[in-house]
């Protein structure tokens, strides 16, 4: 019988601790998608303003 409530236990701590887990992955794979996003997009917003620095520089 006591092997039974520590299987229950066992059982009941994996549930309770394992949710949060997987959880906190997902959130984790999801928030390291939007900051690559955002990586490129501020590359690219770099890139532009030297552009238009550039650009300026040679007109004046």
């Amino acid at each position: 019988m006591e092997n039974n409530q520590s299987l229950a236990f066992i059982f009941t701590a994996i549930s309770q601790v394992g949710f949060p887990i997987v959880l906190t992955g997902y959130l984790l794979l999801r928030f390291e998608k939007k900051l690559e996003h955002l990586t490129q997009t501020i590359s690219k917003l770099i890139d532009v303003i030297h552009k238009k620095v550039s650009g300026e520089g040679n007109d004046g």
